[in-house]
């Protein structure tokens, strides 16, 4: 049987690789023969896909590895119900909750386990969130100013660039968009308001950065529009406690493997996996770190893995993507 036991929302879900359903909700995975080459070593028990979205990643491991049971968690509820119509098929081998992923612990909990066997974070935005215009999050698609990846609840898009005060919403922009005219841009936002329409934003932005700046690769807006949705959606602030979450839970030999596309993203998986390693204190690599800080999960490799020249040709939006991967010490019972 199809298994949906939810905290507050709890919806069957369903996703995949090119795939799409009735619900429209259409994503090609990034970088999922690698995430399988890592995940389906892990030994027989639960692996929680935190980010679900269209299932692409959970159906080729549940495929790849007969052992191992799916926990799937996404706050999209478009994203859980094309995720269920993909893997029902599984039966009692997948459970999905309706949550954030800083929920894991709180998930696996549920389900009376105590340890996971791996865990799979796949950070951002999805395909089908940036095409549907209705969703707010493109600045190629117009449509409401929205970026919620939980429609639900919380504030919009809208509300945060027609009440946030200049400074702020520059500080915003600079801070998870990497973005070199943020004050320009959060001037020429305020000048605007009020703003209801992705396409009204995307002009505003591209009008705000120097003609300069406009000539270069990529559309003026893309960083605004990243640093919106990144703060609508509480992206990085809850990262690191769900990282944690995982690290604790995962079984000796259990694995967490982690697709970031933004620095601000990667530099926190980079260092929550540095600090699990005992490396984050050590004057040199080589040294054993200092009393208390002792490692729990080895690195699987150093640095970040990138997608290959050939997937990135079929699918441009995974060009940005990094893979960085760690595994739980001692040994299997």
């Amino acid at each position: 049987m199809w298994v949906a036991a939810m905290a507050e929302h709890d919806t069957p879900t369903a996703e995949g690789g090119a795939h799409g359903d009735a619900t429209g909700f259409a994503h090609v995975s990034v970088m999922r023969d690698e995430i399988v080459e890592v995940l389906s070593e892990v030994p027989d028990g639960i692996v929680v896909d935190a980010t679900l979205g269209g299932a692409g990643h959970a159906a080729a491991l549940l495929a790849a590895n007969d052992g191992i049971s799916i926990l799937g968690l996404d706050r999209d509820e478009m994203a859980l119900a094309a995720a269920g119509a993909r893997l029902a098929a599984h039966g009692d081998r997948v459970t999905v909750r309706h949550t954030r992923f800083d929920g894991l612990a709180a998930a696996v909990q549920s389900l009376g386990a105590e340890r996971l066997s791996g865990a799979l974070f796949d950070l951002g935005v999805s395909s089908p969130q940036l095409d549907l215009a209705d969703r707010g999050f493109s600045f190629r698609n117009d449509g409401p100013l929205d970026m919620r990846m939980d429609r639900s609840r919380g504030r919009t898009a809208a509300d945060l660039v027609n009440t946030t005060d200049e400074r702020t919403l520059a500080g915003i922009l600079q801070r998870n968009g990497d973005e070199r005219h943020a004050r320009r841009i959060a001037r020429a936002i305020i000048a605007a308001r009020p703003i209801s329409m992705t396409g009204e934003l995307a002009e505003i932005v591209r009008d705000a950065v120097p003609a300069a700046a406009r000539r270069h690769a990529g559309h003026p807006a893309r960083k605004t529009f990243q640093a919106i949705r990144i703060e609508i959606n509480d992206e990085l602030s809850m990262l690191e406690g769900a990282l944690t979450q995982a690290l604790d839970l995962l079984a000796p030999q259990g694995r967490c493997a982690v697709l970031s596309y933004h620095s601000g993203e990667d530099r926190i998986v980079k260092h929550v996996f540095r600090d699990a390693a005992g490396e984050a204190l050590r004057p040199r690599p080589d040294l054993p770190p200092p009393p208390g800080h002792e490692a729990s999960v080895s690195l699987l490799w150093r640095g970040a893995r990138r997608p290959s020249d050939a997937e990135v040709e079929r699918n441009p939006r995974a060009e940005a993507a990094r893979f960085r991967a760690v595994e739980k010490l001692g040994t299997v019972a």
